[in-house]
C-alpha cells in the first residue's frame, strides 16, 4: 500500500511539472504575440494617423543605429579628427609649431622619429603642416607635406610614434595655350592665363636666343604646351615641364621639343634635334630692362667717360639672379665699387661676374659647383651704385666682351640612334600639342 502511494505520487508531481511548463510556454507565447500585436498596433496607428510616417520611421531606424555605434564603437567616435593649417612663417621651427599640442617627451619623440625621413630644418616661408586633433583636443596625426607627390605622415598614439612616408599618384594632363605679344611675353602670357612658373622657363628658355628689350615687338605669338600636374589628396594643381613652344618672330620660328637624352637629362631642341641652349645665358634674371650697354659712356657717379665693360639690367632688389652657365664660383664677396660681387668660372676661356648684390643665395661658396639656371644671389645696389640693377660680365680669355654681341657656343647635336628617337618623340609631342590646343 505505501509503494503505490509513492509512485502514485511520482506520476502526479510528473505530470504536475509537464502542466507547469506548458504553461509557461503558452503564457510566454501569448505574451510574444501580445507584444508582436502591439508593435503592428502601434506601427499601423503610426502609418495612418501621421502624415510623416516614412520619415519618423527613418529617424527611428538612424536613432537605433547610432544608441548601436555609441554602444560598440565609443571609442572611434571619439577618434574624429578635426584639421588645422599651420602656415609656417619666418624664423618658425618646428619644434616651436608643434609645443603647443604635445608634452615635451612626445614631442622630442616626433622630433626623433620624424628627423629619421626628413630634415627639419628645410623648412620654406608659406609651407604647409597639417595637424589633427580628437574631440578632446589630443594631437593624434601630424601631414608634413615634403614634395607635390610626397606627404610624411605622423601618427600619435599615446606614447607611440609612427612614421609613414605617404606616396600620392599624381594626375597628369598636357595643357596648350596660344597668345599674341603686343606688350611683354610676360605680361601678355599672364592675361592669357599661362601659369607665372610656366612663363619664367618660357623666359629662361629664350634667353640663349633673344634679347627680350630689342627683339620682341608687337604682334609676335606664342604657342605652349605644358605639363599639368593635379594632386587628389590636397586638391592642388602644380606645372611640370614644357613639352613644347614656339615663339614666331621677326619672320622665323623658335621651335623647341623637350627630349630625354642618353645621358638621363632633359632638354629642348629643335626639329633638326640641336640643342637650342648655349653655353652661357646673355640674360641671367627675369624680366629686366637693359638699362645700360656695352662700351664707351659717361659714369654715372665720377661723371667721367669710361669704358663699360659689362650690362647692366634694372631689376627690383631682391630679383634672384642665376648662373650664366654651368661652373664653379671662383670669387664670392666684396670687391670695392663692384660691391657684393661673384664670378663663376665655365671653362678654361670662359668666366661671368655678377655685381651690385643685395645678397648672396645662403647654398652658393667659393669652390661650389654651379649649374646653369641655379640662383647664385640677388639684385642690389651694393658698391658704386646710382640705384638696384645687377652689373653682368661675360669673360673671355680673360677679357671683358659684349654678352649682347658674343656668339656663344652651342650644345649638344643629336645623332645615330640618339636622333632617331628624338624623331619619332617629338612628332608624338606635336601631335599633343595640337590636340590640346583645338580640342
Amino acid at each position: 500500500m505505501s509503494m503505490y502511494s509513492a509512485n502514485t505520487v511520482k506520476i502526479i508531481i510528473f505530470i504536475l511539472l509537464i502542466a507547469i511548463s506548458l504553461n509557461f510556454l503558452i503564457q510566454g507565447n501569448i505574451t510574444l504575440k501580445k507584444n508582436n500585436y502591439k508593435n503592428e498596433k502601434n506601427l499601423l496607428i503610426l502609418k495612418y494617423n501621421n502624415k510623416n510616417y516614412d520619415n519618423n520611421l527613418e529617424k527611428i531606424n538612424k536613432d537605433i543605429i547610432f544608441n548601436k555605434i555609441i554602444k560598440s564603437e565609443k571609442k572611434e567616435l571619439e577618434e574624429i579628427l578635426i584639421k588645422k593649417i599651420i602656415i609656417v612663417k619666418k624664423n618658425d621651427t618646428f619644434s616651436g609649431i608643434i609645443s603647443p599640442f604635445l608634452n615635451n617627451k612626445l614631442k622630442n619623440l616626433v622630433i626623433k622619429n620624424l628627423s629619421k625621413e626628413f630634415n627639419l630644418n628645410n623648412l620654406n616661408i608659406n609651407q604647409k603642416i597639417f595637424l589633427y586633433e580628437n574631440n578632446k583636443k589630443i594631437l593624434k596625426k601630424i601631414v608634413l607635406p615634403i614634395n607635390f607627390s610626397n606627404n610624411i605622415i605622423v601618427n600619435i598614439d599615446n606614447d607611440k610614434v609612427n612614421i609613414v612616408n605617404e606616396k600620392i599618384e599624381i594626375i597628369k594632363d598636357i595643357f596648350s595655350i596660344k597668345f599674341v605679344i603686343n606688350t611683354s611675353l610676360y605680361k601678355d602670357g599672364i592675361n592669357a592665363g599661362v601659369p607665372v612658373s610656366v612663363l619664367i622657363d618660357l623666359i629662361k628658355l629664350y634667353s640663349f636666343d633673344i634679347d627680350f628689350q630689342r627683339d620682341i615687338k608687337k604682334n609676335n605669338k606664342l604657342e605652349v604646351s605644358y605639363e599639368t600636374l593635379y594632386n587628389p589628396v590636397r586638391n592642388e594643381t602644380a606645372y611640370g615641364n614644357i613639352k613644347y613652344v614656339n615663339l614666331e618672330i621677326q619672320n622665323k620660328n623658335l621651335e623647341y621639343f623637350i627630349f630625354k637624352t642618353d645621358e638621363g637629362f632633359y632638354d629642348y631642341f629643335n626639329r633638326k634635334g640641336k640643342n637650342v641652349k648655349k653655353a652661357l645665358l646673355k640674360t641671367p634674371l627675369d624680366g629686366a630692362r637693359l638699362s645700360s650697354g656695352f662700351g664707351m659712356r659717361k659714369h654715372p657717379i665720377s661723371g667721367f667717360n669710361k669704358i663699360h665693360k659689362g650690362v647692366d639690367f634694372a631689376a627690383p632688389t631682391g630679383t634672384p639672379i642665376y648662373a650664366g652657365g654651368n661652373g664653379v664660383i671662383e670669387y664670392i664677396g666684396n670687391n670695392g665699387g663692384y660691391g657684393k660681387y661673384i664670378r663663376i668660372r665655365h671653362n678654361n676661356e670662359y668666366k661671368t661676374a655678377y655685381a651690385h648684390l643685395s645678397k648672396y643665395n645662403k647654398n652658393i661658396y667659393k669652390g661650389k659647383r654651379v649649374s646653369q639656371g641655379d640662383i647664385i644671389g640677388y639684385v642690389g645696389s651694393t658698391g658704386n651704385s646710382t640705384g638696384p640693377h645687377l652689373h653682368y660680365e661675360i669673360i673671355f680669355q680673360n677679357k671683358q666682351v659684349n654678352p649682347m654681341n658674343i656668339k656663344l657656343p652651342s650644345g649638344k647635336i643629336l645623332e645615330g640612334n640618339e636622333l632617331k628617337r628624338f624623331d619619332k618623340e617629338y612628332k608624338e609631342i606635336y601631335a599633343k600639342h595640337l590636340f590640346s590646343l583645338y580640342e
